[in-house]
């Protein structure tokens, strides 16, 4: 090794021959007289050794594996573009200008990210009167999301969310936590299709249909201002208020909930139409959902229609759908009143209006939402809502949603939400207030 290179590296790190650090490679001993010199330039990644732990410091060096020492030493900040060695070896970093960018982005191809959930909810209503699960009118929770995001190449990345949950009070009040992967998939595009493929989150209608993971393979393709989606997969989620005959009663006899643990559908199949023109934005799909057990619909295949608009302008945004199920998967179903049912209703509507919205990087940032329901069992498979929709089990429900939130710092947003649903059937109310505050990082 050349004792001018080692020095000159030294001085421009500010490493002294006192300077301490520990030692990584077998064949420079404490004693040798460039020990502190290449222990803080290793310590600092500036220099790199072999892979049987020696450092070869007697093997002149070339001007390139100087440049790339010299690169390593820019990118850290360990010297400034002034300095007399970029000087010498300008012409050597130019030529390493591509191989450098690239190995700073492979460097930097997991990135992580993530958001923290503090949530209270608390429901009250002749609904929510019952036994077991049914009694619970309260819950808070703290939800922490990590999401991995890995580079496989320029045009696909691998995606991992791993999900704890700690509950307070209600169901879980005793402390317990849960922590699992909810999402691992690879997504991205053959040529102008969009892919996703593996364990990901599907939002069917803005939720109103079903919001929470599949097993699938998504394709979008665009043309134009329209798109075309077609998808296919199993629902992956539980739902706890899925299914006859396990019922939950409250101390009339009247059902409450239904409770059998099972994912909420089999197989699905969807097809989407839609894309944006002007202020508008249209859609309609077609859904199939085998062996469908949320909403009483148990064990059905189900077929749900679905087309609906939304208009914006400025801050202000206003839109509607309609949805259809299949009314023939619910007759001959008892309701909650006893009775036989000849059919119910099958279809329904969703009404919506906000006004601006927070913006986790915009502290002061606010906005206003409401939307009115009116919902068929049929149309409801995993609804994205915090309100108790799932205490109408076979008749649907209406009702409202009416909230707002605000950027109150930087990546921190709060949210509150009011619901007052109640049933199709047994006009029984379910009144919610869901707060939360979500910090991302």
């Amino acid at each position: 090794m050349k004792k001018s290179l080692v020095f000159a590296m030294a001085m421009a790190l500010g490493v002294s021959a006192t300077a301490f650090a520990a030692n990584p490679f077998s064949d420079v001993p404490a004693g040798h007289w460039a020990y502190a010199a290449v222990a803080k330039l290793a310590a600092a990644g500036i220099v790199d050794g072999y892979p049987d732990g020696t450092y070869k410091g007697d093997r002149t060096m070339t001007r390139y594996e100087m440049a790339q020492i010299i690169a390593k030493a820019l990118a850290k900040g360990a010297i400034g573009a002034d300095d007399k060695l970029v000087s010498e070896f300008a012409d050597e970093l130019d030529n390493l200008g591509v191989r450098v960018a690239k190995l700073e982005k492979n460097a930097d191809n997991v990135r992580i990210t993530g958001t923290v959930t503090a949530s209270y909810k608390d429901s009250s209503g002749a609904a929510m009167n019952g036994t077991g699960e049914a009694a619970n009118k309260s819950e808070a929770r703290l939800r922490t999301d990590i999401f991995f995001t890995g580079e496989v190449n320029d045009n696909w990345h691998y995606v991992a969310m791993l999900r704890n949950q700690e509950f307070f009070e209600g169901q879980n009040e005793n402390g317990e936590t849960d922590t699992d992967f909810q999402r691992a998939y690879l997504t991205g595009n053959i040529g102008v299709v969009k892919i996703n493929a593996g364990r990901y989150n599907e939002n069917i209608d803005d939720g109103n249909v079903y919001n929470t993971r599949v097993d699938g393979i998504k394709a979008t393709v665009p043309f134009g201002d329209a798109y075309f989606t077609a998808e296919y997969g199993k629902m992956a989620n539980k739902d706890s208020y899925d299914g006859y005959p396990n019922v939950i009663k409250d101390k009339d006899g009247n059902v409450t909930a239904y409770n059998t643990g099972k994912s909420v559908a089999d197989k699905f199949w969807l097809t989407e139409l839609g894309g944006t023109w002007g202020n508008f934005d249209l859609f309609a799909n077609y859904l199939q959902a085998d062996n469908q057990t949320s909403m009483g619909l148990n064990g059905t295949d189900n077929h749900i229609w679905s087309a609906g608009a939304k208009y914006h302008v400025g801050k202000f945004g206003l839109g509607a759908m309609y949805i259809k199920g299949d009314d023939d998967t619910l007759k001959g179903k008892v309701d909650r009143k006893g009775n036989v049912a000849d059919d119910y209703d099958d279809d329904g509507y969703v009404v919506k209006m906000t006004w601006a919205g927070a913006n986790k990087a915009n502290p002061g940032s606010w906005g206003l939402f409401a939307q009115y329901y009116d919902l068929g069992a049929p149309t409801v498979i995993s609804h994205t809502m915090d309100g108790e929709y799932g205490k109408f089990i076979g008749e649907g429900f209406k009702g409202i949603n009416v909230g707002g939130n605000v950027t109150v710092a930087k990546n921190m947003v709060a949210q509150v939400n009011y619901y007052d649903l109640k049933g199709k059937e047994t006009d029984a109310h379910a009144r919610t207030i869901w707060s939360q505050l979500v910090v991302s990082f």
